[in-house]
């Protein structure tokens, strides 16, 4: 028997709701973090933005009870940056990255943000697919930015937010999510 390892051919995936991160689920998203990233936030860089960051609005991504997802922005004024997402590798592929992609563009704008950024591996390929996908394009390069193996980090923005435009991308992207 073969086993089909490749998330992009999972069963319909089930509703994912998205809530703001507590304390309580930090523990699951350092899991998900352990998972996915060769470097790490510490354990309390998560607490110490939940309750000491003003500008951060952090969500974390429920099936039932288990959480699958998480992302991060800060938001100052008109700018806002996604400090971090990541799905549990288990179950990429079902779009819940997508889904929480969204929910961020969503609250940096009703936030009154204008522009969003962020950095990605240049290997991160799905990645950059995505976010070209909202929109963001590459404006700069950061040369060995991750300190775990010195890999770049391609910037990337979005701009124009709040615009008519950019709302109407939002929705289609938003009807084609449902």
């Amino acid at each position: 028997m073969k086993l089909d390892l490749d998330p992009t051919h999972a069963s319909a995936p089930e509703p994912l709701r998205i809530e703001e991160m507590r304390l309580e689920d930090i523990n699951a998203v350092t899991r998900i973090e352990l998972l996915s990233f060769t470097t790490q936030w510490p354990h309390d860089a998560f607490a110490n933005e939940l309750r000491s960051n003003k500008l951060a609005h952090y969500f974390v991504g429920r099936i039932g009870s288990r959480i699958v997802a998480y992302g991060g922005i800060w938001v100052i004024l008109e700018d806002s940056h996604v400090t971090t997402i990541a799905v549990d590798p288990e179950l990429r592929g079902c779009r819940y990255g997508e889904r929480m992609m969204s929910h961020l563009l969503d609250t940096a704008i009703e936030l009154g943000a204008a522009w969003m950024t962020l950095e990605v591996r240049e290997s991160n390929l799905s990645a950059q697919r995505l976010y070209q996908k909202y929109g963001f394009t590459t404006v700069t390069t950061r040369k060995a930015y991750y300190s775990d193996n010195n890999e770049s980090a391609l910037v990337m923005w979005a701009g124009n937010l709040q615009g008519e435009l950019y709302r109407a991308r939002l929705d289609a992207l938003r009807a084609k999510l449902s």
